[in-house]
């Protein structure tokens, strides 16, 4: 262990006599193995960058500076390793994705578009309300909506934790799906805004 460098849960795993170690963590586990955080929907946010704080310290490739090219190659992969994680952990979407993931479900957003019809009813409402508001070039009307978006968006996140946490994956999926089309619509409804407003 380098000087200075106190053990830690996460950050240790990764030194051994100074050098980085393969033989003590693996470039392959889980992002919530990684972090040592528990692997559940609900993160504390603090505790999510002190782990990723206490990687990067351990494994930043500044520290490998005058090392082999082997140990700078090892340190870059684990610093890249380690901001993916990050990333994917702080969203709550790509977290929520991630998840399901790692029990053997894939939301397929891209080639599973089947919604509930009660769903799809909401969404035609959503982008008549966009366009009408975009032409009638009424930004408080989009600023009503996108707060009503982000409202529906809370709402959803809650039920998603509790689906995950109860095991009821196939329906987080479908949840999972139904919040990422609500983030596309929260973000054309801010982009016509944005528009307006220039």
């Amino acid at each position: 262990m380098q000087a200075g460098i106190a053990p830690t849960r996460t950050g240790a795993r990764f030194l051994k006599e100074g050098k980085i170690s393969n033989s003590m963590a693996s470039l392959n586990d889980s992002h919530f193995d990684l972090f040592g955080l528990p692997a559940q929907f609900a993160l504390d946010p603090a505790a999510l960058d002190h782990a990723y704080r206490t990687v990067q310290a351990q494994v930043h490739p500044d520290r490998f500076a005058a090392a082999g090219d082997a140990q700078k190659r090892i340190a870059m992969q684990w610093a890249t390793r380690a901001n993916e994680a990050y990333q994917t952990l702080r969203d709550p979407l790509k977290r929520a994705t991630y998840l399901l993931h790692l029990r053997g479900i894939d939301i397929g957003a891209h080639d599973n578009t089947a919604m509930e019809p009660a769903f799809l009813m909401q969404q035609m409402e959503w982008r008549e309300s966009i366009e009408d508001a975009a032409a009638a070039k009424n930004v408080d009307a989009l600023d009503a909506l996108l707060a009503e978006l982000r409202d529906e968006e809370r709402v959803r996140f809650e039920k998603l934790g509790a689906l995950l946490d109860s095991g009821a994956n196939q329906a987080a999926g479908e949840a999972v799906r139904q919040l990422m089309f609500i983030e596309r619509v929260a973000s054309e409804t801010g982009s016509q805004i944005e528009r307006l407003e220039r």
